[in-house]
């Protein structure tokens, strides 16, 4: 079983633009946990301790359990859903956590990581990477920080597939396995010069 990190958190009862605002100010973050058939209700967290934990996961969808002071159940297992930033300062603004039970499917997004310089560079051509996240379902323990393959036998003109993913155990992805994820194309130069040469 996968060990996850612990996030303290406390339900809210400040409502309101004012009052939410407030809590900003005091370095706290408002946030809403839903989902496991519980009724939606509104927590808040700090907001230090939450930026600290997410910087630990590569994946902007992680699993968390959740000790919430004034709940009927103190302790829950969630997934970060969604992470709302002030596009100015960067500063945390509201998270949004879906409570999961241990058996259930997740949909969750995580990055896709390429390894290894491949054949078709070293010989002059430039690899592209296409799709850098990709969403995956799976239990809760399941879910990786990352998908990562090697692509060190790529030449020019060749690619890597949705279908030819390293994906761990459990895994699945939610999409068309023909889509590219990454291919070796030829430079300009190289098309050039061999337009030169003919």
């Amino acid at each position: 079983m996968a060990k996850h990190e612990t996030i303290q958190a406390e339900k809210r009862e400040a409502t309101g633009t004012a009052a939410v605002k407030r809590l900003r100010h005091q370095g706290i973050v408002p946030g809403v946990i839903y989902g496991a058939k519980q009724r939606v209700y509104a927590i808040q967290l700090n907001a230090k301790n939450f930026s600290d934990v997410a910087r630990r996961h590569n994946s902007p969808n992680f699993i968390v359990n959740l000790e919430i002071e004034g709940a009927a159940e103190k302790t829950k297992m969630a997934v970060v859903q969604d992470v709302q930033r002030n596009p100015l300062n960067g500063s945390l603004v509201h998270v949004d956590f879906r409570a999961v039970k241990e058996d259930e499917l997740i949909s969750a997004v995580v990055p896709v990581e390429l390894s290894g310089d491949p054949i078709g560079v070293k010989s002059g051509g430039l690899l592209e990477q296409l799709v850098h996240e990709i969403e995956v379902q799976c239990r809760p323990d399941d879910l990786p920080e990352s998908i990562s393959n090697n692509v060190e036998g790529l030449d020019v003109g060749q690619g890597l597939k949705v279908s030819e993913l390293n994906l761990p155990k459990g895994v699945t992805v939610r999409m068309d396995g023909d889509v590219l994820i990454a291919i070796v194309n030829q430079t300009r130069a190289a098309v050039s010069e061999d337009a030169a040469s003919a």
